[in-house]
């Protein structure tokens, strides 16, 4: 589906949900008055419901009419929305570009962040898991220095901290390791292709893990956190882990304390350590001490500044 065309969709899906319901009048007026993606030009009948087909399809959003007037269109299943899913994490790239698309007028007042060039591979890579088709890629790895070849199945790809991430089955040895895709250095194509792995499932293979260190060595647990009542508020809006795995279990003026279901990997535990002293790690006390070395380690290369 062209750019402009799921632009149109995400608006339709925007305008409505803001509104929560609307009629076909009210919802033409508001395209017509949107020159960049109307032209001016008014919305057909049979346009708008070939669009709902195609939100359906596209991000799984049910867009219905009330039964008596005044026949205003809601959508259905608007909790979705709120879901962590390819379709939802679609709907809030595109509606990002629709506002950058209107907003060209100020574009030196919007200010991105850039993705790294791993980017560049990440089209390839995706087109190989569709074909389930192996690669070979030569990895640069930042803790040795050096550069490696590795024939690989793609299995999955993740969205981390404006890095794009895969997770690839190594062959033969058949291990599996996450490749940052800005550390590409080489890509082909296999001509072979593999069955998909039935021991693999993306969603299991990141559960409880913070970000894209899937150790399993490091067992699934318990993490109590103590976090100033000011910091807590950024972690409740923007949470470390979602749904039941972090629970707000004690609230005051001063402090609140978190309980998270986590693996407690190292870059979890860099997490920690960017909050400072708002919080502090209460369980378990292996992380406590391993957090409190580290803060050890730091003091001991400005220890000649007097407190």
């Amino acid at each position: 589906m062209a750019l402009n065309q799921t632009n149109k969709l995400v608006w339709i899906i925007e305008t409505i949900y803001k509104v929560r319901k609307i009629t076909f009048e009210d919802l033409n007026r508001k395209w017509m008055d949107n020159i960049d993606l109307s032209g001016g030009e008014e919305m057909l009948k049979r346009t708008f419901h070939k669009w709902k087909r195609n939100i359906l399809d596209t991000f799984g959003l049910v867009i219905e009419c009330e039964k008596t007037a005044p026949y205003r269109y809601y959508i259905e299943n608007a909790v979705d929305m709120k879901h962590n899913s390819i379709e939802n994490w679609l709907l809030s790239t595109y509606s990002v570009c629709n506002s950058l698309i209107e907003s060209k007028s100020i574009k030196d007042r919007i200010i991105l962040a850039d993705v790294p060039s791993g980017r560049e591979y990440l089209d390839p890579i995706i087109g190989a898991m569709k074909k389930n088709q192996y690669i070979h890629i030569t990895y640069y790895n930042y803790w040795k220095g050096e550069t490696k070849n590795h024939y690989l199945m793609p299995l999955c790809v993740k969205l981390f901290r404006q890095r794009w991430y895969m997770v690839g089955r190594t062959w033969p040895v058949m291990n599996d390791i996450v490749f940052s895709l800005d550390r590409l250095r080489d890509f082909r194509l296999s001509s072979h292709t593999f069955e998909f792995p039935d021991d693999f499932n993306a969603q299991e293979y990141f559960d409880s893990c913070f970000g894209i260190i899937a150790d399993k060595n490091c067992n699934v647990q318990d993490v109590v956190l103590k976090v100033s009542a000011r910091q807590a508020n950024y972690i409740r809006d923007l949470p470390m882990m979602r749904d039941e795995k972090q629970q707000e279990i004690e609230r005051t003026t001063d402090y609140c304390i978190f309980r998270l279901r986590v693996r407690p990997t190292f870059d979890f535990q860099q997490e920690l350590l960017w909050n400072r002293d708002e919080l502090e790690v209460l369980e378990p006390q292996w992380l406590r001490k391993e957090v409190a070395d580290t803060i050890k380690r730091m003091w001991n290369k400005y220890k000649e500044y007097e407190i």
